[in-house]
Parts: C-alpha cells; sequence; structure tokens
C-alpha cells in the first residue's frame, strides 16, 4: 500500500527510505518478484462516490520507481482499492506500470484485458499469473470500462476464471486472489473452499491477500501474504507489524519448497526483522500452519516448509496431519 503516509514519503524521500537494503537483497534472489498494489498510481481522478467507503489509496509516479527499485516484475492489481480514484487514475496506473516495465493482472481497460493473465519467464519456466478479488463487486471491469477481475469465490469458480486456468499456455499458474475479510488470523470457510477448487482448476501456487496479517501454509496455497509496506495502525493482537517475504521454488507440478522470511513493518518503512519480533513472527507463523496441519522447520533465521506440506489432500479443510529449482 503505497498510498496516503507512504505517498507523502515517497513525494520527499528516495525509495531508499521506505524499504531497508536487506529487504531489498532479499527480493533479488527471486528469479521472478510479485506483490498485490493495494493503490492507483495517479495525479489524478476523483474518489469513488460510496459516502460508506473508509479509505482511498492513491500513490504519487514516483511509486513506480519504489517497485522498479525493489526489482517488481508483476503486481496484480486485483483488490479494493485500485479504483479508488475512479478509472482515469487506474489507466493512469497502468501507463505507469507499462513504463517501468512491469506486468501487472487483475485489472485493465475492460473486463478481457482484467481477465488476462501475465506471461513470464523464470529460468525457462513459462509461469502464468492470474489475478481475482472478491470484492467489491462494483469495482468489476466491463466490457469498454475500466475496472477489476471480479468474481464471487466460493467453491464453484465462474466459468472465465476456471477456464482461464486450464487453458493457459504455461508451465504452470500462478493465481493470486484478494479474498475475505481484513483483519483475520486465519482464512475463513469459504476461502479454504476456494483454494480447493483453484487448486483442482490447475493452479500450480495459489497466493492470497486481503487480511493484512499472514495466515499458514497448505499444500500449495498460501493463504495470505500479510502485509509489507504501508502506514496503517498496529492492531496489538493480530500484530499487523509483522510479516513475511515468501520465496517460493516452484516446479511445473507446484512449489517445492517454500520459505518465509520475518519482516518487521515500521510506519513507511519495511526492514528485516530481528530479536523479539523475529521469534513473535516465527512462533505466530508455526501456529497458523500447524492448524493447517503443515510442519514449519527453521533454518538462518528463515521459516521453511518443506515437501511434505505440499500434498495436494485435505486443500480447504483443517487438518492435523503431517504431511533445485526455480523461484
Amino acid at each position: 500500500m503505497l498510498g496516503r503516509g507512504v505517498a507523502e514519503a515517497l513525494r520527499s524521500s528516495p525509495p531508499e527510505a521506505i524499504l531497508g537494503e536487506d529487504v531489498v537483497a532479499l527480493a533479488g534472489e527471486a528469479d521472478l518478484f510479485l506483490l498485490n498494489l493495494e493503490c492507483c498510481i495517479s495525479e489524478r481522478g476523483e474518489r469513488w462516490p460510496d459516502p460508506a467507503k473508509p479509505f482511498f489509496f492513491r500513490a504519487p509516479p514516483s511509486a513506480a520507481d519504489l517497485l522498479s527499485y525493489l526489482g517488481v516484475d508483476c503486481v496484480t492489481l486485483a483488490n479494493n482499492h485500485a479504483l479508488d480514484f475512479g478509472p482515469e487514475a487506474l489507466l493512469d496506473t497502468l501507463d505507469y506500470l507499462r513504463a517501468a516495465g512491469i506486468a501487472w493482472v487483475g485489472a485493465g481497460s475492460c473486463e478481457l484485458e482484467a481477465r488476462a493473465p501475465a506471461l513470464l519467464d523464470a529460468g525457462g519456466l513459462r509461469l502464468a499469473f492470474v489475478g481475482v478479488a472478491d470484492h467489491p463487486p462494483e469495482y468489476a471491469a466491463r466490457t469498454g470500462s475500466p475496472g477489476i477481475a471480479f468474481a464471487p469465490l466460493s467453491r464453484s469458480l465462474p466459468g472465465w476464471l476456471e477456464s482461464g486456468i486450464r487453458g493457459v499456455d504455461a508451465d504452470a499458474v500462478l493465481v493470486t486472489p484478494h479474498w475475505g475479510p481484513n483483519m483475520v488470523p486465519g482464512p475463513i470457510r469459504r476461502v479454504r473452499e476456494t483454494a480447493a477448487a483453484l487448486l483442482g482448476a490447475g493452479a500450480a501456487l495459489v497466493a492470497g491477500h486481503s487480511a493484512h496479517v499472514f495466515h499458514g501454509v497448505q499444500s500449495r496455497v498460501l493463504y495470505d501474504l500479510g502485509g509489507f509496506v504501508d502506514d496503517y495502525a498496529v492492531d496489538r493482537t493480530l500484530r499487523n507489524d509483522l510479516g513475511l517475504l515468501f520465496l517460493v521454488s516452484l516446479e511445473e507440478s507446484g512449489p517445492t519448497r517454500i520459505e518465509a522470511v520475518p519482516l518487521k513493518l515500521e510506519y513507511c518503512h519495511t526492514r528485516l526483522a530481528s530479536g523479539a519480533d523475529a521469534a513473535e513472527i516465527g512462533v505466530r507463523f508455526r501456529r497458523a500452519c500447524a492448524a493447517l496441519g503443515t510442519e514449519v522447520a527453521e533454518s538462518h533465521g528463515r521459516l521453511i516448509v518443506g515437501p511434505s506440506g505440499f500434498t495436494t489432500r485435505g486443500v480447504g479443510k483443517d487438518r492435523k496431519s503431517r504431511g533445485d529449482d526455480r523461484r
């Protein structure tokens, strides 16, 4: 989220002030780096006319420089803030991303573009990225109308989404849904059912977001990536100031290894976590994964989900079972 307070910081400070050098170096380990961009990038537009909407996020053009500095290859715009300042600002966002050489999914100038996958290469592996959001329906792209790739997500996928996953010409498909409620400690039942349906349609990996706190990993599903950069108030119980950056080793059949690296989200600044913060993240991640039947080990400060966590059985249900590549 690069709007509001982060936007003010970007207007007066270089990208280095927003992200620690250690975080940038960590992101650089990946062949491809994907994130959810929960704002538009524009100086134009008017707030979406919804008196009940509490938050509106818009970043300045220098946000594209921050994404480039971080080495971002692709963003998903399928979320509840991409259209906060209307179609004009969303189209500006696409222009800034295009100029920076950053691909996007989940939004576009029309329904067809919003639903289209992004195709990227990682060490010879052809990957397709698909972005979709289950809220808000009023932000949905339509024929000739900019917006997001919206779908009511449940155990039954809409036809366009299922056929898009099954029919894309790629070695592996990653689906990144914006789903479920904010500020919940784990995936709700509907999200777990949707995850099972996405895997059934052929997704090699599902990486979700919306809760603002990280959730556990089950099989080939990262239920919620949590936060990365923001200016949000901190919930002292859920601790949305504690985060993870996920490094996924991926083959055609799915992940072979997941490393989760602890992050500390300060006000408009993110660095690697250390000390008590890193220990707390480890406790929370192990607990979240254990509730989904997944074991986590630790190596050199990284939390490791290994092959035993990648079984396809039982996805969508709480289980207590036990369960180099390209990233």
